[in-house]
Order: structure tokens, then sequence, then C-alpha cells
């Protein structure tokens, strides 16, 4: 068990690290670890708070890693430091925010080659809304090629923070990091709101144990909590006891009580993590409080997409699978769904595409299954002739169009990095997806930020790959949801044979509704297998066709044993199979092979 030196509350500093994806936090926190001895050497590995296997291979931070660590400051006192190492992708953008709550400063790294990117200046603009000081970190100096002045006059110029501010460092070699930790004791401010007369405590984070039940991360702000006291979640008013309480050093080490000022773990006799709610306030039931901390809100799922198993006797194990993984994530919800081409699946809710590729990932990875996953969806609104409001995120639940008065659409306000020859590339895309460029600003001598106004639904399958290809890899792109807006939106079905395929519904916009059919239909007839008969592929709107391709029938040759003779005998033979083929059709039903649905929904547009 590790022995925590106490110290007196102004000597505790609770700060994070932000930064744009890939810019080295992860490698930050291992040598701070280090440096502070809370880790020995033997036991140390690389991105030792990414737990995951797909944290530590796509060099990405998931979920927030807090740990507690002693340090011996150069003026001969002891300090606490509580670090919180946050996902800095945009889909966890809610964690990150709360995971900022929780603290009173942050380090904001900056890569020394790339420079401030997308989410380097929307992570700073969230610090500076949540009142945390801020130290300017430009790390990875020692890279061939680092370039620390263009950098600097980034700072200056983008984020309004002065240059000679920032630590030179590179969490690799280990340089600058005695002076980082010199700064968090001498920049940041001790713990905030400790005034307040009733215990309250952040809950920045959860996660499923299966002995434990659910684990919260908490920050203390005011008064004490301590081992088998009576909890009420603040949010809904729910009791429960505290059966185990601690900190993380990086591991979970138990005490007996976390005070003011402190981060740490409260375990809950609560078996669903759905029930624990990121940023709601615990306070003690015998002296509850009655103001919440400020900041709460629900998280709600913005991408909806339909799972189902490649093979349809691995329902059962698909229903257990994603049982567990909401256990862990609060954010993913499901619920059962049926499809007539795809069978038995569920429909999925998730907080952005990194968030639905990364669940699908662990389902194939973890729990062993092979999945097929509908054309991605958002909420929209859909405003009913007869009055009322209903949202809609499958499109075979739109209503009849004769029974809709105006249908909405969520948009997203970008912030776009790139290098300044690319930006009539990026215009052009951004028009197609049938956005508006609001402004554009000169960043230095190579980049601009293009800040653009898009709909949610046109960014969700191929934006990020094209802007990557567009701007050769240089590009980054960061957002914020903004309001909904009235669009012309149709649901588009596909009918084979006459018949419509719910799997290819999609809602698309009504000017694009003509060239995805064409799109499809036309990859549907390279894949689907030839029939003895024609095949009618059409897309259709609201009973109005408006693409159409038709797989020409299989021959068989029937005169193949009609030796010599009249012709007319070979005539009554073709006379006679083009009656039968006309039978077919009208009775005839294609079997769409499973191959078919992955080829289709696997590609992208």
């Amino acid at each position: 068990m590790v022995n925590f030196l106490m110290v007196e509350t102004q000597r505790i500093r609770n700060f994070c690290i932000i930064a744009h994806v890939d810019h080295g936090k992860t490698t930050l926190s291992d040598r701070l670890l280090e440096r502070t001895r809370t880790v020995m050497q033997r036991e140390m590995k690389e991105q030792l708070l990414d737990s995951m296997d797909l944290e530590r291979e796509r060099g990405i931070t998931i979920k927030c890693h807090p740990v507690s660590m002693d340090y011996l400051a150069e003026d001969g006192k002891k300090y606490l430091f509580n670090l919180i190492d946050t996902p800095g992708h945009v889909d966890f953008s809610y964690e990150v925010s709360r995971s900022l709550a929780a603290c009173e400063g942050a380090l904001l790294l900056i890569d020394a080659s790339q420079g401030v990117e997308a989410q380097t200046l929307a992570n700073a603009q969230l610090a500076e809304s949540q009142g945390l000081e801020i130290i300017p970190v430009i790390n990875k100096i020692d890279l061939p090629s680092a370039d620390v002045d263009r950098v600097s006059k980034q700072i200056e110029d983008i984020l309004a923070i002065p240059a000679e501010d920032a630590i030179l460092a590179s969490g690799k070699s280990g340089i600058g990091v005695d002076e980082i930790l010199e700064a968090v004791v001498k920049k940041l401010p001790p713990p905030r709101w400790l005034d307040h007369p009733k215990p309250r405590a952040l809950v920045f984070d959860s996660q499923f144990d299966s002995f434990k039940g659910v684990i919260c991360y908490v920050r203390i702000f005011s008064g004490s909590f301590e081992k088998s006291g009576s909890l009420l979640l603040m949010s809904d008013k729910r009791k429960t006891q505290i059966k185990e309480i601690g900190k993380f050093c990086p591991q979970q080490v138990p005490l007996d009580s976390l005070n003011q000022g402190e981060v740490g773990y409260v375990v809950t006799g609560i078996r669903d993590v759905a029930e624990i709610k990121i940023g709601d306030t615990l306070t003690i039931s015998e002296n509850e409080a009655v103001e919440m901390l400020p900041g709460y809100k629900e998280i709600n799922p913005m991408v909806f997409s339909g799972l189902y198993p490649l093979d349809t006797s691995d329902y059962e194990k698909l229903k257990k699978s994603v049982g567990k993984l909401r256990l862990n994530d609060a954010a993913f919800t499901f619920q059962p769904e049926t499809s007539v081409a795809l069978g038995f699946g569920f429909r999925c809710g998730f907080l952005g595409l990194l968030h639905m590729e990364i669940i699908q990932e662990r389902l194939r990875r973890e729990y062993d299954l092979d999945l097929i996953s509908t054309y991605p969806s958002v909420v929209y609104h859909v405003y009913m002739t007869g009055g009322g409001m209903v949202e809609v995120d499958n499109p075979l639940e739109l209503p009849d169009t004769t029974e809709i008065l105006k249908i909405e659409e969520p948009t997203i306000l970008a912030r776009i990095h790139a290098p300044n020859n690319c930006i009539g590339d990026l215009l052009s895309l951004v028009t197609e997806k049938r956005g508006t460029c609001n402004n554009t600003e000169t960043i230095d001598d190579t980049r601009i930020m293009m800040t653009c106004h898009l709909p949610l639904n046109e960014i969700l399958v191929d934006f990020n790959d094209r802007l990557k290809s567009l701007t050769h890899g240089y590009g980054s792109m960061d957002y914020d949801m903004a309001n909904y807006m009235e669009s012309s939106l149709v649901r588009m079905e596909i009918l084979v044979n006459s018949e419509p395929v719910d799997a290819f519904s999609t809602i698309v916009h009504s000017e694009k509704a003509e060239s995805r059919g064409r799109a499809l239909c036309s990859k549907l007839k390279e894949i689907l297998p030839r029939q003895l008969f024609k095949i009618a592929l059409q897309a259709g709107v609201g009973g109005k066709v408006i693409a159409r391709e038709t797989i020409s029938a299989l021959r068989k040759d029937v005169t193949a044993k009609c030796y010599g003779g009249d012709i007319s005998r070979k005539r009554k033979l073709l006379e006679k199979q083009k009656e039968g083929k006309k039978r077919m059709k009208q009775i005839g039903s294609v079997n769409i092979p499973q191959e078919a649905f992955v080829q289709i929904l696997k590609s992208s547009s």
C-alpha cells in the first residue's frame, strides 16, 4: 500500500494535460510519473496510463486516467499533484470538459513541428471558459523538424498567451520535466470552492468492475467523504453506500477518507454505470448540499447506426457484448431492431464517428464478432402538420411526406486548420457538403484557419478522409455542435424488383438524392448476381423513381438439343422460354446475398 504524504490543502495542485491528438500528452505523463517516483523504473512502460489495447495501438487516449503524485519542490516543501490525462479527440469533448472542471490548471501541449492545431485551440478555449490557469508547453523540441520560433509566434497570435511563458520540453527524452513540475507549483492556484459549508464532489468519469460495481472518479470540492458513509447522487436523489474510497497511484489504493481538494475514486453499490452520470454532484445524505456544482448536462448520442451480426446465430452473443460495453461506457446506447434483409440487430447511439469506430472495433476484437453496420444517421427534428415534433434517428421511422410540415437537421461549427495552398480545394469540399465558410484567418506564412458551418450528417462518412487527402495529411478539424436548421430532406429507398430493401434506406437532401440513388443502383448492379429474369434496381423518393439500373437476365440455351429440322421448332422453344420468363418475373423474388450488403454498407458513399 502506498503511503501518501499528508499535505495541507493549500499545497494540493489539480491539473490536466490538454492537447491536439498525438501531441504527446500520455508520453509526458509517463515522464512526470517517473520524475515524482510514483512508478518505479522497473514497472515503467510506454503509455502507462493508456490501459486499453486500442489506446496503445492507435496512440490515442479514449478514457481519462487520473493519478496522484507526491512532489518535493525546490523550496523544500512537499506538494500533492493530482494529474488527469484527458482524451484529445472531439468525440470525447464532454469528458474533457468534466475533467477540466475537476482541475484548477492545465498544461497545454503544442507539438514543436506541427504547431497549433484545431483541437489545441478548442481545448485552450474550453480551459479558459472554465477559468483555468494555462501553462503552455512546446513539446517534442528534439525532433529534427521542430520550429520553436514559429510555434512561439502561433501561441501569441492564435492563443493570445505570452510566448515567454512557454516551457520547452520533450516527453520522450525528459527535457523540461523539472521546469514543468516547478511551474505547476508556482503558477497553478490551490484548490477552489473550499468555503462551501456542505460536502460536495464532482463525478468526472466512471468505470464498471465486475466485483465492485460502478467506480466513480471524483474530485472533492468541499467537506470530507469517508468509507461506509451514506452517499446521495444529486441529479436524481438516488442514495447508496460508499463501499470503498481511495486514490490512483496509478493503481487504485484504498484509504479511509478523501478530503477537500483531493482527487480519487468512490466504489458504490450501484451495478449499472448508466445510473452514474458524468458531471453529477455527490454529497453525504446526512449533511446534504442543496446546490449542485455548475456545468452538469446529460450526454446525448449524436450519431446512430444499426449493428447486425454477419452470422445471424451470433445475435445472442452480440446482445451480451453490447450489454457489457454499455457497463463501461454510459454514452453508448442501444435498442433491439429488426431488418428484413439483415435479421435481428441493434440500433446503437454514439457520441461521434470515432466513438462508433472504437465500439465496433472493440466488439470485433474483445468479443470475436463479425458485424455489418448500416449507414450512419443523425437525430432529425420532424415537425408534423397536425402539430408537435418527433425526433427521428432511423430512416424507416420517418413519417409520410403528407404528414410532415418541415424537417430540421443538426449543424456544426467547424474549425479547419490547413496549409494555405489547399484553400480552393477545401472551399469546394465544404460547398459540396452543403456548408458555408464564415471566416478565414491566416495563422502564419503557411497555414490558415477556416470557420465553416456544416450539416452534421454530411461529415459522417468521408469528410475527414477527404480533408486529410486534400491537405496531404496536414489538415485538422475540430467542431462544436451548433443549432438545428430547416432543410429539404427526403427518405430515399432502394427497390430491388419493386421490393424496398430497408437496410439501404437513407435520409438525404433532396438535391443529392438523385446522384446518391444512381451511385447505389450502379454499385448494386455490379454486386448482385444475375437471375433467369431481368431485375430492376430503382431508387425512389416518395413513390417517384429517381434512378434506375437493370440487371439483364441469364439466358439458358433452350435450343441446344434441337438438331436440324424447321426453324419454327427453335422459334417455338424460344417463345415458350419468353413466356416462362414473363411468368417468373411476376412471381420471382431476389434473394440478396449477405456479401452484397457487406460490400454496399462498407463502401463510404
